[in-house]
């Protein structure tokens, strides 16, 4: 649609108004892959080590709303920690408003699962990922990862999930994911697993919040991998708000 083309206020979007940008498709038969990232002007995706550092309320309102509509949430292990990720806190109202119109959230408001990729089960059973959380984390990971590692995470209430032999590939991530009608897949990172997703061509969205900040220093950019590559991308929509943050949602072409 033209509106979509051209930048918007976010002051001038309703809060259905801004969910209806950012809806999932009514019907998928497998799973659609959206990314979140935050970036500041030169490019950093950290400030201080966390993406915290570089929020604003424009991106918070986005990040709340992606969490809103996303079947499940997947992360690196890396970023679980470094973020110190608890389950998901999301709207019950807006999550069944959402599964009504058939554009993501679930039927009795639950909020989606965090999901996180480590191929050796490296996750303390103590983490706030798990001691935090109204449903349920899936640890992905491998047939090798250690027995009793993965037994001490199902213990503390995780649903533990093998997706391959000694790693876990973007394949493997996403059919085990769409086996349990995961299809409304929402990543956050981290840098080496959106690298990882992107190499693969797997990933159909990417939400991009440009803070209007400089940051220097050595901070790691949105995606990290072995190899360079080129996918093009469509613009989907530009939103603008009044403190300077840009807020963009990337389509593959």
């Amino acid at each position: 649609m033209q509106r979509s083309q051209n930048a918007i206020q976010l002051t001038e979007l309703s809060p259905d108004d801004l969910a209806q940008l950012y809806a999932f498709p009514a019907a998928l038969d497998a799973p659609l892959v959206r990314a979140n990232f935050v970036s500041s002007i030169d490019g950093a995706a950290t400030s201080g080590n966390l993406t915290e550092g570089l929020g604003t309320p424009a991106d918070r309102t986005v990040f709340m709303l992606l969490r809103e509509l996303a079947e499940v949430i997947v992360v690196g292990a890396g970023t679980a920690r470094a973020e110190n990720y608890g389950g998901a806190r999301t709207d019950p109202g807006r999550r069944r408003a959402f599964h009504e119109r058939g554009i993501g959230g679930h039927p009795d408001g639950a909020p989606p699962p965090i999901a996180v990729v480590t191929a050796s089960a490296a996750i303390d059973p103590d983490a706030r990922l798990l001691t935090d959380t109204q449903v349920p984390p899936l640890i992905i990971t491998t047939a090798t990862a250690p027995a009793d590692r993965k037994q001490r995470l199902a213990d503390a209430g995780a649903e533990v999930i093998e997706a391959g032999d000694i790693a876990v590939t973007p394949t493997g991530l996403l059919r085990v994911l769409g086996e349990r009608g995961l299809l409304r897949v929402l990543t956050e990172g981290g840098p080496h697993l959106f690298g990882e997703l992107l190499e693969a061509d797997v990933v159909d969205e990417l939400c991009l919040t440009t803070a209007p900040l400089l940051v220097g220093g050595a901070a790691r950019r949105i995606s990290l991998s072995g190899h360079e590559f080129r996918v093009r991308m469509t613009r989907a929509h530009v939103l603008l708000d009044d403190d300077g943050t840009v807020l963009t949602r990337w389509a593959r072409r």
